[in-house]
């Protein structure tokens, strides 16, 4: 049994699960697979209410309220406050951490951009940054803007800023695009990663479904209901082929865009849905009805895991739309 954070270790366990590691000495930038590496650098450089849904009012750290659904668990947390769902987000996202770090020696988490990355901000503080095994963090995105990392618009320079540059994570853990390239080469190029670590064993594949199992998506929704760059009657949300694609005529700027699709999101070991603000209550309020039709889903309803458990995280404003709440 390993007591190094070896990335030779974890490719050498690809069809099973991954010994458990107890070191924090990061891999050499050369174990780290090739056509992952290129994209990184070793110092980042910055320039510039549905009856399936039981409902758990939380006062302040999260109660379990969760109930099967055809093979996934669901549940909706409402916190009185956005400090109160800071609080639980950051202790729900390190056990997990804990849990698939210790059941196969890598935790693989995804990220989004908006709000969400301020909504982890307890992560970066006592206890978490001390008693989090960074060291078996792997980092991706959901979706990224095609432009440079040092750009405003930049997930990646969001994350970095708020959250990355704040915890000891492997810089050769941490996945961003190919900025140099093109919408569809960047997204081509990210599919190529994600394959590669699929191949050494750093992200899971789903029995279920043939696409890769994220231990974890961290997502926020748009107020017109979209996830990743996945938006309302867009023809990508059909896309069941491809792990990522591209858009070039995002209706939100900027236009050119890099997402993860359904089938991946679907895939999905857990999903926390970081909802707040009463911007969002009217497409909480459809997500969440128990009258919804296929024919009009918005983006966030279609998010439905194959074998996984979906956690919306919201505050009073943003379910304040919904009876019974």
């Amino acid at each position: 049994m390993s007591t190094s954070v070896s990335a030779a270790a974890v490719a050498a366990a690809a069809a099973a699960l991954v010994p458990r590691l107890t070191g924090r000495r990061s891999p050499p930038a050369s174990r780290v697979p090739e056509i992952c590496r290129r994209r990184i650098r070793s110092k980042p450089r910055i320039f510039s209410s549905s009856p399936s849904f039981p409902i758990v009012p939380a006062a302040a750290m999260a109660t379990d309220g969760a109930a099967s659904d055809a093979g996934s668990k669901k549940k909706l947390l409402i916190f009185d406050s956005e400090e109160d769902l800071a609080v639980s987000l950051a202790k729900y996202t390190a056990d997990l951490s804990e849990k698939f770090a210790a059941e196969r020696g890598a935790f693989t988490a995804v990220l989004s951009g908006g709000s969400l990355i301020e909504a982890l901000r307890k992560l970066t503080e006592p206890p978490y940054l001390d008693s989090v095994d960074w060291s078996k963090w792997h980092v991706f995105w959901v979706d990224e803007r095609v432009v440079r990392k040092d750009h405003v618009d930049s997930n990646y320079k969001l994350a970095f800023d708020g959250f990355l540059s704040k915890v000891p994570i492997p810089p050769g853990q941490v996945y961003a695009i190919n900025d140099a390239l093109s919408a569809e080469g960047a997204a081509d190029d990210y599919e190529a990663c994600l394959k590669q670590l699929v191949k050494n064993g750093v992200i899971s594949m789903s029995a279920a479904t043939g696409f890769p199992r994220f231990d974890l998506q961290l997502l926020g929704m748009g107020p017109d209901g979209h996830i990743a760059s996945l938006f309302p009657g867009h023809p990508l949300v059909n896309e069941k082929e491809r792990w990522v694609t591209y858009i070039k005529d995002s209706p939100k700027p900027p236009p050119e865009r890099i997402t993860f699709t359904f089938p991946v999101i679907n895939s999905s070991a857990y999903v926390a849905m970081v909802v707040t603000g009463a911007g969002k209550a009217a497409a909480v309020q459809k997500a969440l009805s128990d009258k919804q039709t296929s024919s009009d889903l918005l983006p966030v309803e279609m998010a439905v895991l194959q074998d996984g458990e979906f956690t919306w995280f919201t505050d009073k404003a943003a379910v304040s739309m919904l009876q019974n709440k």
